[in-house]
């Protein structure tokens, strides 16, 4: 009779051990996986969705793993979620990036600046080389009075077709860069470009290190603040919102 008891409490008791170490492993598994303790789906915490693009930022080509990266396979569903997720009504950015792949960063980009919900970017550190269009991509973007920003042309590494084609690609692909940037921020073409092409402020490359305030100086960023800053506006961008929608409703 005893051992049948105790055989009892051990069934009743393994699942719930289960359920437990399944939940831990998930947890472990998300962090290793996508760098954070939730997703999209499951932020039924906070109404604001926080999205970090860090390290470097990986393309069609996989990095080396002492790399660390932003995957935009990992990105781009998270960002299709949060569209989908009605108990999520703004999204914070938070960059420290080191740039990467154009295409990939562009992609990015393009999908935070079509999202329907209020938008923050904030520089934390460094938003370099591709990481310049996606912290304009959102409705208002912060800088760190310390964070920098590197503007740059566009350059291939590898193998490269010494012919016209080849050049006049690169020269369409930092089209699409130096447009997108331009349309989503205050800063003009023409001194867009003069930062790209400065020589003399980088000591291996042509172009320019953009520090804090000079970056709200020259329009690419539209404050120097942080954090509590950032979440602010987004929550006073998220209240306008809300306050614009019941306005239709009414007239409706």
């Amino acid at each position: 009779m005893s051992n049948n008891k105790y055989i009892s409490v051990d069934q009743e008791q393994t699942p719930e051990g289960d359920k437990g170490n399944d939940a831990k492993s998930s947890l472990v598994e998300k962090i290793q996986q996508l760098g954070q303790t939730n997703v999209p789906q499951m932020s039924a915490d906070s109404k604001i969705h926080c999205l970090t693009i860090v390290g470097q930022i990986e393309g069609h080509v996989q990095l080396p793993p002492q790399n660390k990266t932003t995957k935009y396979e990992h990105v781009i569903p998270q960002i299709v979620a949060i569209e989908q997720n009605p108990n999520i009504e703004g999204v914070l950015v938070i960059l420290n990036t080191v740039g990467g792949d154009v295409e990939a960063g562009l992609a990015i980009s393009e999908m935070l600046a079509s999202l329907s919900k209020p938008t923050v970017s904030i520089v934390l550190g460094g938003g370099h080389s591709i990481g310049v269009p996606i912290s304009v991509s959102c409705d208002y973007s912060y800088i760190a009075e310390t964070a920098t920003m590197t503007i740059h042309p566009v350059r291939l590494t590898g193998l490269v077709i010494g012919v016209p084609q080849t050049f006049e690609y690169l020269d369409k692909m930092q089209d699409r860069v130096v447009n997108f940037v331009t349309k989503h921020s205050n800063i003009t073409e023409e001194k867009f470009k003069e930062l790209m092409f400065s020589k003399g402020n980088l000591t291996r490359d042509i172009g320019t290190n953009v520090v804090g305030s000079d970056a709200v100086k020259y329009g690419l960023i539209d404050e120097v603040g942080g954090v509590g800053q950032a979440i602010k506006k987004l929550n006073t961008l998220i209240s306008e919102q809300k306050s614009g929608d019941e306005s239709e409703k009414m007239l409706q």
